[in-house]
């Protein structure tokens, strides 16, 4: 009989929902955004996600079980974003799904965010299993982990300072992209030239870690300096060369991982996973490498419930089952048993 898994995500700005048939088969996915809200903004405001999350979180719910065509009698977990995130977004979920699991008296399991976004690799591509590398790569996280099993994760490194999902969006702000900074940097860079400027590379030998600090400082520093002389900065030569620059680092350290490990299977996961430039990068690589591939469909790439839905599924046929006075955790590591 097949296992039927609601998952419940709103770490940030997205309230999204899906049920999902063994871990694989997307039933129904409803995705609740207010990008367009914190636009106005520059960045997403936490109280005002909070509120929207509140607001839109019950019918989210009720519409995802109807497109499925089930009732809640057939969901055999509800599996919920528990962190990292923002905390007053994550309580909303964490609370919805608590409730929803004493009422129905339905297992509650617990899945760490991160640990979502490799299952949605799962989502994107049938065949693909542990083990693997996967690059994960988001505005608050930029790490390389050896998926040993579906929920038994290694982190072999991760940056030592800023994210390079946060190092695109803070310069998309400052050259006046707005939010999200990403996906603008990405789109203003299809006519620009990766060759106009250059940046430095992280010296670090003694680890694989990852650091856009310096990066994120040269390139403020060139704006700057730039504007200083009465020039404008060309944004697509500038986008084009900066985001080149940092998507290099990152295939950089994935290529030498793959040689450290040995291992010949990889992946991307997390938001900067929709990027242009890394995806082809990345592709690059695996084809030097000779590498398995798997990229996440775009659809997948951003926060969504269907690889929470997917990752608590492992968890919960592995015999994961998480306690009702389970909290929200805005800070919470990838890697160990289980994601969490």
């Amino acid at each position: 009989m097949a296992v039927l898994t609601l998952g419940i995500e709103s770490s940030c700005d997205e309230t999204a929902c899906a049920v999902i048939e063994d871990g694989r088969i997307v039933r129904a996915s409803m995705i609740a955004s207010q990008a367009d809200l914190h636009s106005q903004y520059g960045g997403v405001v936490p109280e005002i996600a909070s509120r929207m999350h509140v607001e839109a979180i019950v019918p989210v719910i009720s519409e995802t079980m109807k497109q499925a065509d089930v009732r809640y009698e057939d969901i055999n977990a509800v599996c919920v974003t528990k962190g990292p995130g923002l905390v007053g977004a994550l309580l909303v979920g964490v609370s919805a799904a608590k409730a929803l699991c004493e009422v129905k008296k339905i297992p509650l399991v617990g899945v760490n965010h991160m640990a979502g976004h490799i299952a949605a690799n799962y989502l994107s591509d049938p065949s693909w299993e542990p083990p693997f590398l996967c690059l994960v790569v988001s505005g608050g996280h930029s790490e390389i982990l050896l998926v040993k099993d579906y929920s038994d994760m290694e982190c072999i490194c991760s940056t030592r300072d800023d994210a390079a999902g946060e190092a695109f969006d803070k310069i998309a702000r400052v050259i006046g992209l707005g939010y999200p900074g990403g996906p603008k940097l990405d789109k203003a860079s299809k006519t620009g030239d990766p060759h106009a400027y250059t940046f430095p590379s992280p010296k670090i030998t003694d680890s694989l870690d990852f650091s856009f600090s310096g990066i994120k400082t040269a390139a403020l520093n060139m704006i700057n300096q730039v504007r200083m002389s009465g020039e404008d900065v060309n944004i697509n030569d500038f986008a084009a060369s900066y985001q080149d620059a940092i998507c290099s680092i990152l295939c950089d350290r994935l290529e030498k991982a793959v040689k450290q490990t040995g291992m010949k299977k990889i992946c991307l996961a997390g938001g900067v996973s929709a990027n242009s430039c890394l995806r082809a990068k990345v592709e690059d690589l695996a084809k030097r490498k000779h590498c398995a591939l798997c990229l996440p469909k775009m659809a997948y790439c951003t926060d969504n419930a269907a690889m929470i839905a997917s990752e608590g599924y492992y968890a919960f046929i592995s015999g994961v089952r998480d306690n009702l006075d389970m909290n929200a955790y805005p800070s919470l590591e990838l890697g160990g048993v289980y994601g969490n």
